[in-house]
Formats: structure tokens, C-alpha cells, sequence
């Protein structure tokens, strides 16, 4: 009988399994599967990141399984559930948000790994399950509640053509976190215990360790909490000692996640320039604007005044600004920055009429103010009294108005309904895209041609606004590896093709991570001066379908999600051996053993 309802429940997880396959061959499901009473499995792959993958990076699909909370709240067993007249699990969709991931117990794991194998073996051909297919691995959350501390247990088919000829089983065990690195592993103790297991004679280390660069280089209270992350991963063969230091032949690769708006970025007030055009863009579309506090005890109306006065003074005709005030008032914004990363970004030189009236309009703070504004400046452009310079090329209302009055006369506009918020908006849009060409020309990153999609006046103001904030995002990427990094043309260069290429294809995104491959010589120091967010070591021997390999890893993370903190048996002492902080380490284990089915 027990036997029978084995075969059932095996049966009954392959009858599951196989057909979010066939669901999975159009697309990833974006649902998970309810399978059984408790189990919840999901199919990964694409765009979607395996949360084994760190351990375990073989294949583009997997199946992983966890417990359903939703359904009940107690542990149950597959095997004693399975009712005689079951002959496949029944399936029901839930919601990917349903609930964090929770995991089964190690025991209901390892008859879940069982069953999978069973039904992946060739030779069962009783159990009654129709053609056999060569499903995509399987992972399992387990709870660590075995003496092992054991967190994943796995499955992989190994196959030679359309012929599985046996399974992979792979087993990841965690402790920790500790500071005690007498708990951590011995390399030569690690390669003993591997060859032993495989029955291996040779075997080859990979190192691979991942350095924290933002964190390392910022100054104390120069970078606010964030999901802003810049690291760095080195991957390196032969490895001597646990935590060595990479060696300098490393392959290298920058992992770039940047939030725009951090105050303490050299380009903050940029982006504060930013925030209120996408204001004056959301007020469009909506028809309502939220207008930002003042920032400054003098009025916008009154600083056009001024603005406008000056100009009447001015006897030259195309009345380019030589006044110091006006300059600093402009630049005072950026007063707060060292020399150092004025260097990297400044506000420019050649600030035209329509520019240096967004400056000054920027602390507008009703639609009424804005009305007052617009006003003194088109009465100014009809009685003649000025004549200012603008930059060619300017599609605004205002520089139409500006160049009409050139000759004399200029068209009536009505300062009603969206057409103030509309001028301004265009204006700052003007502006700001000047303000990144000029960094990225003048940076020798980019040229006008490769800038075009993202200056083209061709689109629509809100799609020019969106462009614009890609613009800004990538330029808050350059000047944050320039001054907290200290990176070179030849690493920018690069970096802003692959930022561009990608902003030419997607929506912005500022979660995505950017990479780029760089000379380890360039983060030397960040790698000698700081302790690793991860080190780990892959112990390999065999090849193709018979490779096997033994990962020991440390990280400053949990390297399981599903895993609460355990340091039984760890010190979790945040000193060793004097006062000298350590940094808190999980440990973590990952080995693998191969079933041959013939």
C-alpha cells in the first residue's frame, strides 16, 4: 500500500510538473502553480533571476518549490495525503504577491526530490506516466531544520542526446552570520573532502569575489540610504587560500545600480531642475501643478524684473549678459561643491535670454506668479524695449516670440489655460538638454549624432521629458564613477555607450543594473582596503555532464532568502582577537552527487 501511494504521488508530481512545462514553452508563467495541498511551484527563467543561481548556474528554466501558506498553516506530508484514487496533483493558480517565499521541511523536500527522480528515471515504466520528458531542474526551499542547517536540495537531469542516462542532486547548507573566521573552512581540507566524495585525482579551483564600491568610496554623510549600489565582481582560476585577495589577471565586471537624487551628488540641483519640469510635465497632463516652496526670499516675479531691467541697460543689440550678479545668482546653486567636482560638472557659460529666464522662474510658486512673469517679459519683447539673445535652433513659443521681435512685431499669445505651464516647460526642456549635451560632449563621451534620440524635438513634450530624464540618469552614473570612483575616459567611454544603447531600447529604469567590464588595476585599492561582500571557491573535477563541484562561500548577506539567522555551534561575536571590528559572515555550502539510471 505505502508503495502504491508512492508511485500515486509521484505519478501525480510529474502529471503537475510536465504541464507547467508545456505552459512554460509559450512564455515564463507569471503566476504560481498550487500543487498538492501545500506545495506552491513557480517555472523561472528568461529575465527573471533564479534565486539558487549563486550555487547552482546551469540552466535557463527551473522549477522551484516552496510551502503554500495560503492553504494551511501546518507542515504535511505528500506521501500520507496521496489518496489511492490520486492520480495527479491538482493545480491551481495563484498570485506571484500572494506571499513571501517559506520553506518545507528538509524531510518533505527530500521525498519531493525522490518523487522527481523516480519519475525522471527511464527504468520506471510502471508508474504509468505516458512519454517520458526531460524537465527542467528542480529546486526546493527547505528550512534548515536538519542538523546539516540544509536550505536548498535540487535535481537536474543529466542526459546524453534525448536519453536521460541519470540525475544530479545538489544539497546548499548555511550557518551563521559569525565573525570567527576559525569556523571558516580550510581550501586544502575542502579539496580532500572533494575528491574523496567524487573519487577525483584532479581537480581545479575558480575563485570569485565581490567588492562593495559605493559604500567604500563615499564620504560619511555624502550618500543617504538608497537602493543605489556600485560593486564590483572578480572571478579568477586557482585558487591558494580561503578570502585570498584576487590577483590582478581577474576578470572584472562593474555592476552599476544608481538611484538619481541623492543630496549629496554634485548634480543634485540638476535634478531638482528635473523634479520641477517633470512637475510642470504632470500639471499638463493632469491639469494640475504642484507648484514647489520657494526657495529663496525673492520673488520670481521680482528676479525677472530684475533680469528684464538689466537687459534694458544693456546698449549692446544682441545683449549677451556680461553681469557678474546675474552669473553668480545662476551658479550660486552649486556653491556648496569642491572644486574637484565642479571640475566634473558646471553649470555652463552660455546661458541664453530663454535660460537664464527658466533660472529665475524655477522659484515660481502659483500659476499666477507664472502669468505675471511671462507678462512683463512678452510687454518688454512688443514695446521694443528688449531685443535678447537666444540660441539658434530653438523650437519654444518664446524664442518665436524672441526672433519675431527682431523685426519689429511679434504674434498676440494668450497667457490662459496650459499655455504659461507649456511655455516654461519648454524652456527648461530646452535648457536641460543643453546643459547634458554639453557634459557628455564636452566629456568626449558621446557626439551630437549619438544624442539625438534623446535631444529630437520629433516627439511629443512628454516623451521629450522622459528622454531627458534618461539623459539625467546616466549623467548621474558618469559623474558618480568620476568623483566617488575617480574612473577614467576609458572606463566612462565605454559605459556611456552601453547606458546609451540600452536607454535607445528601454524605458527608464533606474533599477537596472548597468555593467561593465573593467582592468581589476582599476578598483585595486577598494579590493585591498575593504573585506568582500562575497568570496567564494568552486572546487570542479570531471567534464561535460560528468562535472561535478563543491562551492564554499562566505557573505555578508543571507545567501538564502527564505533563511532566518542560525550561528549554533558559530561565534556571533562581532570582534576577534582584540578590539579590531570584523565584518559578519554567512557560511555557506553548496556540494552535488551524481545517480547514474544505467
Amino acid at each position: 500500500m505505502a508503495a502504491e501511494r508512492r508511485r500515486q504521488a509521484a505519478a501525480g508530481l510529474y502529471g503537475c510538473v510536465r504541464r507547467i512545462y508545456e505552459e512554460g514553452k509559450e512564455g515564463i508563467p507569471e503566476h504560481l502553480y498550487l500543487c498538492e495541498t501545500d506545495v506552491e511551484i513557480c517555472l523561472t527563467g528568461g529575465s527573471c533571476k533564479s534565486p539558487i543561481e549563486r550555487f547552482w548556474n546551469g540552466n535557463d528554466m527551473i522549477y522551484i518549490l516552496q510551502k503554500a501558506v495560503s492553504r494551511h498553516n501546518e507542515e504535511s506530508d505528500p506521501v500520507e495525503e496521496s489518496k489511492p484514487d490520486d492520480t495527479s496533483y491538482a493545480l491551481e493558480l495563484l498570485s506571484k504577491e500572494s506571499s513571501g517565499p517559506v520553506a518545507l521541511s528538509v524531510r518533505t523536500a527530500k521525498q519531493l526530490i525522490s518523487f522527481y527522480t523516480m519519475v525522471q528515471n527511464p527504468n520506471m515504466s510502471h508508474l504509468n506516466t505516458g512519454e517520458l520528458v526531460v524537465l527542467p531542474p528542480l529546486g526546493i526551499r527547505c528550512d534548515g531544520s536538519d542538523p546539516e542547517h540544509t536550505y536548498w536540495l535540487g535535481a537536474e537531469p543529466l542526459t546524453a542526446g534525448k536519453k536521460i542516462t541519470g540525475i544530479n542532486l545538489y544539497m546548499v547548507t548555511c550557518d551563521g552570520p559569525t565573525a570567527d573566521k576559525s569556523c571558516f573552512a580550510n581550501l586544502e581540507e575542502l579539496i580532500t573532502a572533494h575528491k574523496t566524495m567524487h573519487h577525483s585525482s584532479v581537480v581545479m579551483t575558480k575563485g570569485f569575489a565581490q567588492y562593495e564600491l559605493l559604500r567604500a568610496a563615499a564620504l560619511e554623510d555624502t550618500i543617504v540610504e538608497s537602493t543605489s549600489n556600485i560593486n564590483v565582481d572578480m572571478t579568477w582560476n586557482t585558487v591558494n587560500k580561503i578570502l585570498e585577495t584576487p590577483v590582478l589577471t581577474s576578470a572584472a565586471t562593474l555592476n552599476i545600480t544608481l538611484e538619481s537624487g541623492d543630496p549629496g551628488s554634485p548634480v543634485y540641483q540638476l535634478y531638482r531642475e528635473l523634479q520641477f519640469l517633470l512637475a510642470l510635465s504632470e500639471g499638463l497632463k493632469t491639469g494640475v501643478t504642484q507648484w514647489p516652496e520657494p526657495l529663496e526670499s525673492e520673488s520670481a516675479v521680482e528676479q525677472v524684473q530684475e533680469l528684464l531691467t538689466d537687459l534694458k541697460n544693456k546698449l549692446d543689440r544682441f545683449c549677451i549678459s556680461e553681469n557678474e550678479n546675474g552669473t553668480e545668482k545662476i551658479k550660486c546653486d552649486t556653491a556648496a561643491v569642491d572644486s574637484s567636482i565642479k571640475s566634473v560638472f558646471s553649470e555652463r557659460g552660455d546661458l541664453d535670454f530663454a535660460e537664464q529666464l527658466w533660472c529665475k522662474t524655477r522659484n515660481v510658486s502659483s500659476y499666477q506668479e507664472l502669468v505675471e512673469c511671462f507678462t512683463l517679459v512678452i510687454k518688454s519683447l512688443e514695446r521694443g524695449e528688449i531685443q535678447p539673445w537666444i540660441h539658434q535652433g530653438s523650437s519654444s513659443l518664446l524664442g518665436k516670440l524672441i526672433q519675431q521681435s527682431y523685426h519689429g512685431k511679434i504674434e498676440v499669445v494668450s497667457l490662459s489655460g496650459i499655455t504659461p505651464i507649456q511655455m516654461l516647460l519648454e524652456i527648461g526642456l530646452d535648457k536641460m538638454k543643453k546643459d547634458y549635451v554639453s557634459f557628455f560632449i564636452g566629456q568626449e563621451l558621446a557626439t551630437l549624432t549619438y544624442l539625438d534620440y534623446f535631444i529630437s524635438t520629433s516627439v511629443d513634450l512628454q516623451e521629450q521629458v522622459h528622454r531627458v530624464q534618461k539623459l539625467h540618469h546616466m549623467l548621474e552614473i558618469m559623474v558618480s564613477c568620476t568623483v566617488l570612483l575617480q574612473f577614467k575616459h576609458e572606463n566612462l567611454f565605454p559605459l556611456t555607450q552601453i547606458c546609451m544603447k540600452y536607454y535607445k531600447e528601454n524605458p527608464l529604469n533606474e533599477k537596472h543594473v548597468f555593467q561593465l567590464p573593467i582592468r581589476p588595476a582599476v578598483v585595486k585599492k577598494f579590493c585591498q582596503n575593504d573585506d568582500p561582500e562575497i568570496w567564494k571557491v568552486d572546487i570542479i573535477s570531471g567534464h561535460g555532464q560528468k562535472e561535478v563541484r563543491t562551492t564554499w562561500q562566505v557573505s555578508t548577506n543571507p545567501p538564502v532568502e527564505h533563511m532566518t539567522s542560525n550561528n549554533t555551534g558559530l561565534s556571533s561575536d562581532s570582534t576577534v582577537s582584540g578590539s579590531s571590528e570584523e565584518r559578519m559572515y554567512y557560511i555557506a555550502m553548496a556540494k552535488c552527487s551524481q545517480v547514474h539510471f544505467t
